[in-house]
């Protein structure tokens, strides 16, 4: 598989996955409004938090986009993979077939299937008492707990089906064999940047648009890791967000919800473990990561000063409270993804 042969068929099957994406998400938001899958009040009618003064304005905005994104990209690439083979195109892949489809699609249908349990309890389930007001959702035990069930399970197969057990790093050109202790570290790879793009969906267009400029950089890195099979999923996949992205921009007519962030950051850390080169995907997936370090840094703040660090966490909140205008935030947010993208993909080139 070539650069200049293969990249005509990246830039058809991102338009295909465009426009068919395009055609049901409108009928797909009516939807959403009749079955009232949408965000509710969680300030309450007494004071509310900060936080709730900030977002309460966005209640009733649907929440599943992850749903539809999800089902496009399955649909899409069972149509056109198979079609790739009957029309000759040689599939070359840096592991066995099965294998290699098992866990990606398991990642992303198993989170997806986790996040909109997720989004049914916030939205149709009784709040309960937390100690800054009501708890929306499932209890973190559960979440977290279930996330820790998936990753390994993910983690489990990226070792023993594809037989993944070293970590590369740059620079030093170093490889370091990790043998069986590759699950672990996996497993925390995927249960951190599911986290940490669930909390950076939090203001309309930011996490969407971020995942189209890392994926954008991925298609590159899996054309050139001659990886026929990822390369098609990345491909479909960043034609659905480009879509949705549409609709999510400020203000935003629907939201990916928990069934689309926890599916979409597990599989931004398990295309980065494919790959072969973790530092890359910290450095491309970099805004996603300082969302979530900046969350850690507000809680180590509690527990330790007994006081916040920001006005508001993760980081896109305390930027919206200090007076910030949210698509302000988000396109600053899009063009510090840029030079992280171009930067990682420096990194992955040397």
């Amino acid at each position: 598989m070539h650069f200049p042969n293969i990249f005509p068929l990246a830039l058809g099957l991102i338009l295909f996955s465009f426009f068919l994406t395009s055609v049901f998400i409108v009928p797909f938001i009516d939807l959403l409004y009749k079955i009232k899958l949408t965000r509710r009040v969680e300030g309450g009618k007494k004071k509310k938090a900060l936080f709730d003064q900030l977002h309460d304005k966005k209640a009733g905005t649907p929440i599943g986009g992850g749903i539809l994104l999800i089902f496009m990209v399955v649909a899409l690439f069972a149509f056109v993979f198979p079609l790739v083979r009957f029309m000759g195109i040689f599939i070359e892949s840096s592991y066995q077939l099965r294998g290699e489809l098992t866990v990606i699609f398991f990642t992303f249908i198993s989170f997806g299937f986790l996040g909109l349990l997720d989004d049914y309890v916030k939205t149709f389930g009784k709040p309960k008492k937390g100690k800054l007001g009501a708890v929306f959702g499932l209890s973190k035990r559960t979440k977290f707990g279930l996330q820790f069930v998936l990753a390994f399970i993910s983690a489990g197969l990226l070792y023993f089906q594809l037989g993944i057990h070293i970590l590369y790093i740059p620079v030093l050109n170093y490889v370091l064999n990790l043998g069986i202790f590759y699950i672990p570290f996996a497993a925390f790879i995927i249960i951190f940047f599911t986290n940490a793009f669930n909390f950076t969906d939090g203001l309309d267009g930011l996490a969407s648009g971020l995942l189209m400029i890392y994926l954008i950089a991925y298609v590159f890195l899996a054309v050139s890791h001659l990886d026929t099979p990822l390369f098609i999923f990345i491909a479909l996949w960043l034609g659905t967000i480009l879509a949705f992205l549409y609709f999510n921009v400020w203000p935003a007519r629907i939201w990916l919800g928990d069934a689309g962030a926890l599916s979409f950051g597990a599989m931004l850390a398990l295309i980065g473990l494919m790959i072969g080169n973790v530092a890359t995907l910290f450095v491309v997936g970099a805004p996603f990561v300082i969302e979530a370090a900046s969350s850690a840094i507000q809680i180590l703040g509690w527990k330790l000063l007994g006081r916040p660090i920001f006005i508001l966490a993760p980081i896109h909140h305390a930027f919206l409270a200090s007076g910030w205008e949210e698509p302000k935030i988000v396109m600053r947010a899009w063009l510090a993804a840029i030079i992280f993208a171009i930067f990682g993909l420096w990194l992955a080139a040397i």
